[in-house]
């Protein structure tokens, strides 16, 4: 039974290099005037067996080879892996994760290898950027010939850099090496060195990759016509002359023009009849944008096509697309369809709302929400509209009054009323810096609401009257004061070291201005309401502020510096001589 070519993605950090390597992989390949089969288009870059054969020399033999081929996805980053879905799981059936060997692990790589753990996966870690380490020579294309002619020195420097990453992954669970040192591939995985910019590894990569799929993917990639044909949209696009057209992953059965398909829209699944089937044209005959795709009249999976058709407005890019072979069929394909919709992710009763473009955004987002300890109560595929903010806004827990709205807009209307409510929206298209972003306005936030929290209550102070300084004797009195400890605010009863409650603070001021606070320090005047100068407080006074048992029991709750705690234990001191259970 005749296989299809394995569907490889590419993940990793941002400027480890994923792009680079995809087009040195392309260039190499359409050097080779010969192997210029090579095809390119927007979504996905196929490269045919004896395209892999010369690119690999004497590392493969071309006649062992048995997929005929290889197809890229080569949208950059972990995005295209996360929104770009099949039936069963993850479109991709192998995957390449690029790590920068000199920076090792980031916070991209991490997510990408989650990622690919949900999916269950398998992938092979590029080590990037060999031709960067210190004293190596950048020599023959295979890693297995070159690294003979580098100095002792160079190779441990690699092999440590390797040993880093390998421990990265051994926290994650996974046991890895370098891909020349491994007896069992089902039991580590493989760490490829190679200079996406030298083209150094690129050979050993592909026939890593070849061979894995050859030796363990061999089953799941036999083309089964009962299987019927199925692909994933990779994009949804307005086309010169062509009007409103799809980006398909093909990655199961035929797809042939007049076919009928359905897929899946904003406003459900539709049918509709395929009238075009653009194939890219091989890359040395690429002239301009409009030249790019060949019409083709049946293509077989797996490829990456453009598909012409009725009725593509609201179709959602990373979802599924259909061919109805049978119209007994339809509510059984449909209602597949939408079963692929939702999200399998675990949603709480209360909790942040997630939007996304697809629903592997939405499940991407969930898994790294449920790692971070962020409860959903929502996820949705779509636009950031006014009702969900409205229904955030009415969470009890001000931390759960957020949306993040991964890779999608947020209507005018929903911005305005996130404004009025104070729901906080967050956007973005990196998962992992929506997950940072989010917990950093959480603790902004939190800090915001103790900060508000402590001007509620009084804080504890003393202060001390500065001989000299009676500005005026009562109604209010006008003194000036050092403050010893804590902080003096508006409104704050004051009290003397026996007990008795003198009067309230009116007002505070500093060389002539109004301020709402003085701290530990400072030297400023108060006005005072109730107190008479020469009777109920002296100049050389200390006093305290007042607090309440309620305000007491708060306060214990809060960060105080020493001279602020020394200041309520004084205080304290104080109520319990009249008092014994004061505060308990």
């Amino acid at each position: 039974m005749p296989i299809r070519q394995p569907i490889v993605s590419v993940l990793g950090h941002v400027d480890h290099g994923k792009t680079t390597l995809l087009d040195k992989i392309r260039g190499t390949s359409v050097a080779e005037r010969e192997a210029g089969l090579i095809t390119q288009h927007i979504g996905a870059t196929e490269i045919p067996t004896d395209t892999i054969a010369r690119i690999c020399g004497k590392m493969v033999n071309e006649k062992a080879l048995k997929v005929p081929g290889l197809l890229f996805i080569d949208t950059p980053g972990h995005h295209s892996f996360i929104t770009m879905r099949s039936r069963g799981g993850a479109l991709a059936d192998l995957a390449i994760l690029v790590v920068d060997v000199r920076e090792g692990f980031m916070p991209q790589t991490s997510e990408s290898v989650n990622i690919l753990k949900k999916y269950k996966t398998p992938f092979v870690v590029c080590a990037n950027k060999i031709d960067l380490i210190s004293g190596w020579r950048s020599g023959e294309a295979c890693f297995i010939h070159s690294v003979k002619e580098q100095t002792e020195y160079a190779i441990q420097e690699l092999d440590a850099r390797i040993y880093e990453i390998a421990g990265r992954l051994s926290d994650m669970g996974l046991s890895a090496d370098r891909y020349d040192r491994i007896t069992d591939f089902t039991r580590n995985i493989a760490i490829v060195p190679v200079s996406a910019k030298t083209g150094e590894g690129i050979p050993d990569l592909l026939t890593v990759l070849v061979g894995l799929a050859q030796r363990f993917l061999e089953n799941q990639l036999e083309i089964k016509p009962e299987d019927g044909c199925e692909g994933t949209v990779l994009e949804v696009k307005e086309a010169k002359g062509l009007g409103r057209v799809i980006d398909v992953i093909i990655y199961k059965g035929i797809l042939k023009v007049g076919d009928t398909v359905l897929v899946c829209t904003s406003n459900g699944v539709v049918s509709t009849k395929v009238k075009a089937i653009f194939r890219p044209k091989p890359l040395d005959e690429i002239r301009d944008p409009e030249d790019r795709f060949r019409q083709e009249k049946m293509v077989s999976a797996a490829a990456g096509v453009r598909i012409g058709a009725q009725n593509l407005d609201e179709v959602i890019a990373g979802t599924i697309i259909r061919v109805l072979d049978k119209p007994e069929n339809f509510e059984k394909y449909r209602n597949e369809l939408l079963e692929s919709l939702k999200p399998t992710i675990e949603v709480a009763e209360e909790g942040i709302i997630v939007k996304a473009d697809a629903v592997g955004s939405i499940e991407a987002l969930g898994f790294e929400c449920k790692v971070a300890n962020i409860p959903i109560k929502r996820a949705e595929i779509g636009s950031v509209s006014k009702h969900d903010v409205v229904e955030t806004g009415t969470n009890r827990n001000p931390f759960y009054r957020a949306i993040l709205a991964f890779n999608v807009r947020v209507q005018e209307e929903a911005a305005a009323e996130a404004a009025k409510q104070g729901v906080k929206i967050i956007g973005g298209n990196i998962v992992y810096k929506l997950i940072e972003d989010y917990e950093k306005w959480r603790d902004e936030e939190r800090q915001r609401l103790e900060e508000e929290k402590r001007k509620s209550i009084t804080y504890p102070a003393k202060i001390k009257i500065l001989p000299g300084c009676i500005f005026r004797v009562s109604k209010p009195a006008i003194v000036g004061v050092r403050v010893l400890a804590g902080r003096l605010r508006q409104n704050m009863p004051l009290m003397r070291e026996d007990g008795v409650v003198v009067g309230r603070v009116r007002s505070i001021q500093s060389e002539n201005k109004p301020i709402n606070e003085a701290i530990m320090g400072m030297e400023v005047a108060i006005s005072i309401e109730g107190p008479t100068v020469g009777r109920q407080i002296n100049e050389g006074d200390i006093l305290y502020t007042s607090i309440t048992e309620d305000e007491y029991r708060e306060l214990r709750n809060v960060s105080l510096s020493f001279e602020e705690s020394e200041a309520l234990a004084k205080i304290v001191e104080i109520k319990k001589r009249e008092n014994s259970f004061w505060g308990l």
